[in-house]
């Protein structure tokens, strides 16, 4: 329905001087989008309240309203040409006038959970980089064909939006950051099992790949109009650091349905950890932190573990501000289970001492595109020691990549397999009580994997080389011997 839509708006972009890669693509569709999206919600709301014989007070002022600027229309609903600012007109009116006043209503908004400052906070992060006004206005009359009237074109919008994402987490060596596979997400909520009425919270955001995916998991469980209200408004929660990624989160949540997301734009780790209170807690952890952030010394003082390990920091985070009983579920490189130094071992240990680590989901390589490492995801609850820890191994049983990228059909084992933590030949438990107390090393050795690989001297390799040069030797003497 939208598809040729978006390729036309990246074909646009591509042209221009002022967009030069898939994250400015996504950036400048995303602000564009968010006016369009802005703009349908209040005819929505208009309308409604005009059936209802009540007056309705637009968000928007009349001459900042995309009707007036962005894709004015003749008495019988086309496009009007005569009235359209285009070129430099449209470019100044853009970054002099409309971006001023949108930022403006960060501070106009009574509170930070409105629209209102959602509309301010993201007017704040961006700016417009389409340099030709002429480009800006091919873009606008493009997203203006979009609709978001029906679930249906709601539902391509969120998909192609989606898309966008992941074209842009490929784009870059940290694509991880912002993208992470949307089949490992689904199984992590299905183990999690969120109910409604829980509350949900990624402390690293991103592009809220995770709070999209259990919000689309919840929605069929909303039966009245209080668990809509509760979905909507007092369940998913995030922040994240960065400013891109922060919109691009806040414009996903709303394509998925989420009308006015309780993101904050923030750093996460500069909270300290001590000033975290029973009503800062959550019931359930999703999150995949960034794999090779590194963060300042002043920062680390807030946890009590440090580390210069950005990662590490987060896990102790997710720790704290978890319910006691709370889920997790937590994406982190392998190597945590089993490096050597003191802030890992304290971690593995508070963790181990802390809260049940149940299970383990070691990842093959290229579960994460462009990400150059191997992740594993810890799924535990707070409140009680681990007695044993269930690890599976995820072999998809092929060479994970770009155009063969991990699907639903690979997690389905793991998801079935567990509910009742069964051994099988990817599956296995450890109990706490083996690992060693002076490392707590987690590290994934499947008992059934298979016959011990045995090390040959460096002796032997050099007596087969030397067999195989004198074979080699001994051949091609045969085929001159043929030539002559």
């Amino acid at each position: 329905m939208f598809e040729q839509t978006f390729k036309n708006i990246d074909d646009i972009l591509h042209k221009d001087a002022g967009a030069s890669s898939e994250l400015d693509y996504t950036e400048q569709t995303s602000w564009i989008l968010f006016l369009k999206y802005l703009d349908a919600l209040e005819q929505t709301k208009a309308v409604e309240a005009d059936l209802q014989g009540k007056p309705y007070s637009f968000i928007i002022d009349t001459p900042y309203r995309w009707p007036t600027w962005a894709a004015p229309k003749t008495p019988d609903g086309k496009f009007d040409h005569n009235n359209a600012l285009t070129g430099d007109d449209l470019k100044d009116f853009v970054n002099l006038k409309l971006f001023p006043y949108l930022k403006g209503f960060k501070q106009r908004a009574t509170g930070p959970n409105t629209i209102e400052y959602k509309i301010g906070e993201i007017f704040s992060e961006i700016n417009n980089k389409i340099q030709s006004g002429y480009n800006l206005r091919e873009v606008i009359e493009r997203v203006d064909e979009l609709r978001f009237n029906s679930q249906a074109e709601k539902h391509e919008l969120s998909h192609l939006y989606e898309v966008k994402i992941k074209n842009m987490g490929n784009a870059g060596k940290n694509g991880g950051e912002y993208y992470t596979p949307r089949p490992l997400i689904r199984a992590m909520i299905q183990v999690t099992n969120p109910k409604i009425g829980e509350t949900i919270y990624d402390g690293a955001v991103g592009s809220a790949g995770f709070l999209c995916e259990a919000f689309d998991f919840m929605r069929p469980q909303a039966t009245k109009a209080d668990d809509i209200k509760t979905l909507q408004e007092r369940t998913f929660y995030g922040k994240e650091k960065k400013s891109l990624a922060y919109v691009i989160a806040i414009m996903n949540m709303i394509l998925h349905g989420i009308e006015a997301p309780n993101i904050i734009h923030t750093n996460t780790l500069a909270e300290n950890l001590a000033d975290i209170q029973e009503k800062d807690r959550f019931d359930i952890v999703l999150a995949n932190p960034p794999f090779s952030g590194k963060e300042r010394a002043e920062v680390q003082q807030n946890f009590p573990i440090k580390s210069g390990q950005t990662a590490y920091l987060f896990l102790q985070h997710f720790i704290k501000t978890l319910k006691a009983g709370g889920r997790a579920a937590v994406v982190i490189t392998n190597t945590f289970l089993s490096n050597t130094d003191n802030a890992a071992i304290s971690l593995r240990k508070l963790l181990l001492e802390s809260c049940n680590l149940h299970t383990v989901i070691d990842c093959p390589s290229g579960t994460f595109q462009g990400a150059g490492v191997k992740t594993v995801v810890l799924f535990f609850e707070k409140g009680a020691p681990t007695r044993q820890t269930w690890f599976y191994q995820l072999d998809p049983g092929r060479n994970m990549g770009k155009n063969n990228p991990l699907n639903d059909a690979d997690l389905a084992e793991f998801v079935e397999l567990q509910k009742t933590f069964a051994a099988s030949p990817k599956s296995w438990s450890v109990i706490a009580d083996s690992i060693n107390p002076e490392t707590f090393d987690l590290s994934v050795k499947n008992p059934d994997g298979g016959e011990e690989i045995i090390h040959r001297s460096p002796a032997e390799i050099l007596d087969e080389i030397a067999a195989l040069d004198a074979e080699a030797v001994e051949v091609l003497g045969n085929i001159r011997g043929l030539l002559a």
